[in-house]
């Protein structure tokens, strides 16, 4: 007998016990196995297509928050264009206004310092006149018999009424 040569008998035995073998696998084996891949293949697929779903449930959600991001940046760069119109309004609001103050003071000090002057000059004017008429008056008292007399005499009235002002103040 040889290895490589099988006998008819047990040539015989072995495909019966290949064909018992098999038939139990197809009967009762191959349909649980293949349900089982079903089930596999089915779970993968809607695997997948939950997944794709959710990267386009992403995507969107990405656009959308890109959106939002976006229109947060304009509306920040709309409150600062507001915010610096408004402060440059306030500044030009408080320029002018201080301007219009500062003309106000102006102008009553310029009128307060006319008045002071009008009043120094009338005052001036009234110690003029006093002075006038006292030296008036003491020189037609005295008669003096020439001009240079008379000048000299009303030339020292007038140094005597000076100091009696500056005394009397």
């Amino acid at each position: 007998m040889s290895f490589l040569v099988p006998e008819t008998g047990l040539l015989f035995w072995m495909l019966l016990a290949f064909g018992v073998v098999f038939f139990v696998l197809y009967k009762y084996g191959f349909p649980v196995i293949t349900s089982m891949i079903d089930e596999r293949k089915r779970f993968i697929d809607d695997a997948l297509q939950n997944a794709k779903k959710a990267n386009e449930q992403l995507a969107g959600i990405q656009r959308r928050g890109d959106e939002l991001l976006k229109s947060a940046h304009d509306e920040q760069a709309r409150i600062i264009r507001d915010a610096v119109a408004a402060r440059e309004k306030l500044l030009a609001e408080a320029r002018e206004k201080a301007h219009m103050e500062s003309e106000k003071i102006l102008q009553e000090t310029r009128a307060v310092i006319r008045q002071e002057k009008e009043d120094a000059l009338r005052e001036i004017r009234a110690q003029v006149a006093e002075l006038s008429l006292a030296i008036a008056e003491k020189v037609m008292r005295k008669e003096l018999e020439s001009d240079r007399q008379q000048q000299l005499y009303a030339k020292e009235l007038a140094d005597e009424a000076i100091n009696e002002k500056l005394s009397a103040k």
